[in-house]
This record gives C-alpha cells, structure tokens and sequence, in this order.
C-alpha cells in the first residue's frame, strides 16, 4: 500500500506519538525479563509462554466489558491471524533466549536491526516508500547496532556468535511481526481484536515448543518444570506485570501505530526503546555499557530524529503544494 495516503499531519503526529510512547513502554520489557531470569533462573520459553498467555488472559476480560464486539473475528481472518501467532511466538522465543544470553541493553538494541530488514521487506512486499532519508536512517541506525553489539570486532564473532545470532534473527522476526501488523491494519482489523488472537495462537505454540520431544535451549525439560515459579508469589507478580505492562500495552500501542504509519517509519521510530532500556538497566540491573556502546545508542536516536525532520519537511511542501494548487484553480 502505498505511503500517500497515510502522511497528513494530524495521522503522522499522532502515529509519532503513539509510536513514542510504545518505544518507552517497551522499554521496560528487557529489564523485567533480566530480573526474572537471574533472580529466579526462570527458562526462556517457560517464561516466552506465560508471558503470552498472560497477555490474552489480561486482555480478555478487559476487551468483553469494554468492547465485547472486539472479541469476535471473521473466520477468514483466522488463518492470517495463527501466521501472525506463529511469527510472534518465535519472535519472543528468540528475543528473550537473547536476554538471557546477551543482556537487556544488548539484546534490545540487537533487536532493531529490524529496521533494516523491515525497510526492505516493506519496500518489496507492501510498496512502501523506500527514499534516501529512510535509507540513510536505517543504515545509521544498523551502524549503532554494530556498535553497541561490539560487531567491529572479530573476536566478539568468535567468542560470542551463538547469542549475537540470536538477536539478529529475533530482529528479522520482528520486522516480519511489524509487516504482519501492517497488514492486519490493511484488512481492517481492530489492533485490539489482533494482539488477542495473535498472543493467544503465540501462547499456543510456545506451550508446544516446550514439549517438542527434542528439547530446544530454554525449554522446559520435563512438564513440571512449567510451574517453575512454584509458590514465588513475587516472581508470579513480576511475570503478570511483565505481561500486562510493557507486554500488552507496549505491543498494543505498536499496533495502534501500525494503522497510522508505515511498518518501517513505526518500527524506526521504536528504535528509540534501546535508549530507554540503556538507562533503565543501568540503574536497575547494573549494566554498563561502554564509550562506543553509548555513541551507537545516540546513533540510533539520532536516526529517528533525522527521519522526523524530513517526513516533517515532506508533508510541508506537500501541504505547500496542495495550497497553491487551489489558488491556481480557484475563481
């Protein structure tokens, strides 16, 4: 679909916004997941499931007092939906398998290499403009992930490729996640109706990951080890918060974005998120990051700055154009 439509004023400040306040959220996603693996040695995919199924279970309710119409979706729809389900939930198996490995600043900032990948597939899949600002925003952007992953360097390859691999897949997951959610605006779906029935059909597949007779790293290693958490009442509440928090409102405010901006401008403005997790584990987790990790976080920001500006410059002269064009036409 092309962009033309989508860039008034009105809906690509409000997709900013909505964008933005998404970024912040999310946020926070890597710094729980770091505290409920360290403090409680909890198992990726275990804990890639209940997130899941929190999100659902959180949501339902809410959704069938406040708008029980958004519960219903047209059985044509659920095909697309169980994809959309299928790619969230390798999403977050490899995305929090990275936290465990690499680290909540480190993992985060991985993760958006997406944009990369969601420029290009939004290009050739969705006929989404793919100019020299936006490539030049994706490209700073993937030179501050290189950075803050340390990937000028080859000893880091060497000692460290299993988890970097593992962030950059979950990056590519990501942005098929985030073309995913484009098209489930272009169908008319609600993003509300979506995120339930895609973390439902995630939660699903998560709890089948667990029990694949060949164990995968993070998986659960016998069906008790499913309520790892036991009677850790706290560890429970960090989990539900995890999933009701950053999970469900940070998931759906990407969403809601989605249905106002293109999948690589809405995925380049969350780029933001590594910045605000940088902080938060810092003075949370007590991650530090170095001089260079730092200058590739200001890349990164200063990438969705620079796109910014010239969407800013772009809708002017469109606004400019349209005005003069009445003139020109007008008695």
């Amino acid at each position: 679909m092309p962009d033309g439509n989508l860039n008034s004023t009105p809906r690509l400040a409000r997709g900013y916004a909505v964008a933005f306040v998404s970024a912040l959220i999310l946020s926070t996603t890597g710094i729980l997941i770091g505290y409920l693996t360290r403090t409680y040695g909890l198992p990726a995919l275990v804990l890639a499931f209940w997130r899941d199924l929190f999100v659902m279970l959180s949501l339902l309710p809410v959704l069938g007092i406040v708008r029980p119409g958004l519960l219903r979706v047209e059985r044509r729809h659920l095909a697309f939906l169980a994809g959309y389900g299928l790619a969230l939930s390798l999403f977050n198996a490899l995305w929090t398998l990275s936290v465990v490995l690499n680290g909540a600043a480190v993992a985060t900032v991985l993760v958006y290499c997406s944009s990369a990948f969601t420029a290009l597939l939004g290009w050739r899949l969705l006929h989404e403009r793919l100019d020299w600002a936006r490539g030049l925003a994706v490209a700073v952007s993937l030179g501050g992930c290189v950075l803050v992953a340390g990937a000028y360097d080859p000893a880091v390859w060497r000692s460290n490729l299993p988890a970097i691999l593992t962030g950059i897949v979950s990056g590519l997951l990501y942005a098929i996640y985030s073309l995913m959610g484009r098209t489930a605006s272009q169908r008319g779906l609600n993003s509300w109706t979506t995120l339930l029935y895609t973390f439902g059909f995630a939660s699903a597949f998560l709890l089948i990951y667990n029990f694949l007779p060949f164990k995968l790293p993070g998986a659960a290693t016998v069906p008790a080890e499913m309520l790892w958490l036991g009677d850790a009442w706290k560890g429970w509440g960090m989990l539900l918060l995890l999933a009701a928090g950053p999970t469900l409102v940070g998931f759906g405010l990407y969403n809601v974005s989605l249905s106002y901006l293109p999948s690589s401008l809405a995925n380049l403005i969350v780029t933001l998120e590594p910045a605000f997790t940088v902080v938060l584990a810092y003075g949370l987790l007590g991650e530090r990051l170095t001089t260079v990790q730092l200058g590739g976080s200001l890349l990164i920001l200063s990438a969705v700055v620079l796109l910014r500006i010239y969407e800013g410059r772009l809708e002017s002269r469109s606004r400019s154009a349209r005005t003069g064009l009445k003139e020109a036409i007008s008695p």
